[in-house]
């Protein structure tokens, strides 16, 4: 028995096919998730290092108040009441509160 393996012409170019819709995918998955995802993240940074004393922001827990003081070491002290100050991470702040209004429109 004479057994030759035949190979179908169209089933050779599948590899590249498959490999290129596979990259593809790739390219729109990051432009649709990554990307959008990376560009929030440098406006969140660049809002947390504009903070200054005075500023009205909400936390990620949305505990809203007045910065009292900017601390070095990545700390904020938030008053939060009257006489009711808090110490958080700069990290936990979410936006400010005109912000907020604005996006409330």
């Amino acid at each position: 028995m004479n057994m030759l393996l035949q190979v179908d012409p169209a089933a050779q170019g599948s590899g590249i096919g498959s490999l290129l819709l596979l990259v593809g995918i790739m390219v729109i998955f990051f432009i649709f998730m990554i990307r959008p995802q990376m560009k929030r993240q440098k406006e969140e940074q660049k809002f947390r290092d504009s903070l200054k004393k005075g500023d009205s922001v909400v936390t990620i827990g949305g505990i809203s108040g007045k910065v009292i003081e900017i601390k070095g070491d990545g700390t904020v002290l938030l008053e939060i009441a009257k006489d009711v100050v808090i110490k958080i991470s700069k990290a936990a702040l979410l936006k400010d509160q005109a912000a907020l209004a604005e996006q409330a429109k």
